[in-house]
């Protein structure tokens, strides 16, 4: 499909949020995946991603996910000062708010007269924890998360036992959950964690490992692995035409 991008400022609890917005050129209603980035917010490798989901018949929503910690359009670098930015932005911004972001845009997508009123989300590195996490708002169907980091370690701010581990036990969204076996963010024993808590609270889930690094999505730097980066994309595609389509 031939897309279109805009741009939307959506009111949230702690200001606006700069939300890049790609969908199908053509005339219809479509389901919608929020996708959610990494620590260096809207890149160029994130708006490729985000083209090629809204290609295959999706409106896909890019929020800028530290919008109260930076002004409006900023882009980290691939480089030691950005990911000291984002770490830091990482670390001063709660779940709590990370979730009144889920609510606004789920707000402004029901709003929508192009939007089917099916909602998915997904995301890479904390975009895969903030997909993860915004699976537990019970307008959220199904969820991609892609090598999802600070699940396991609960290393995200939270108010006590709000962590997205041990709310787990309320999540009714799908799950598709994938990681790289070399990714030092979440080891072995992480995935494991992660694992046995989704069979305990009997989370509807898919699990997948590869042989890959953090990041091997991302098709900058020398962690992408283009062929399993394909393979994903076609995974992720499918998940989501069968549980919002």
């Amino acid at each position: 499909m031939i897309i279109e991008q805009n741009i939307a400022d959506i009111t949230t609890a702690s200001g606006l949020m700069r939300t890049y917005i790609y969908k199908p050129s053509a005339d219809g209603v479509y389901p919608t995946i929020i996708f959610y980035s990494e620590i260096f917010q809207q890149t160029a490798p994130i708006a490729r991603t985000a083209a090629i989901m809204a290609g295959h018949g999706f409106i896909v929503l890019v929020p800028e996910v530290f919008h109260e910690l930076n002004p409006i359009g900023t882009v980290l670098a691939y480089d030691d000062t950005g990911k000291n930015k984002g770490n830091s932005d990482k670390s001063n911004k709660t779940l709590e708010s990370h979730d009144s972001d889920t609510e606004a845009m789920v707000n402004f997508i029901k709003q929508q007269e192009y939007c089917s009123g099916k909602i998915g989300t997904m995301g890479v590195c904390i975009g895969g924890h903030l997909a993860y996490r915004a699976a537990l708002n019970t307008n959220i169907i199904a969820a991609s998360c892609l090598y999802p980091t600070d699940i396991h370690s609960n290393t995200l701010p939270c108010q006590v036992n709000n962590d997205s581990l041990t709310q787990t036990k309320n999540m009714k969204a799908k799950l598709q959950m994938i990681f790289g076996k070399q990714d030092p963010h979440v080891p072995d024993e992480g995935r494991a964690f992660i694992y046995q808590n989704l069979l305990h609270n009997k989370v509807n889930f898919t699990w997948h490992e590869f042989n890959a690094q953090h990041a091997f999505m991302r098709d900058e730097g020398e962690r992408y692995d283009p062929a399993l980066a394909l393979q994903v994309y076609a995974m992720a595609v499918a998940f989501f035409h069968e549980h919002l389509s």
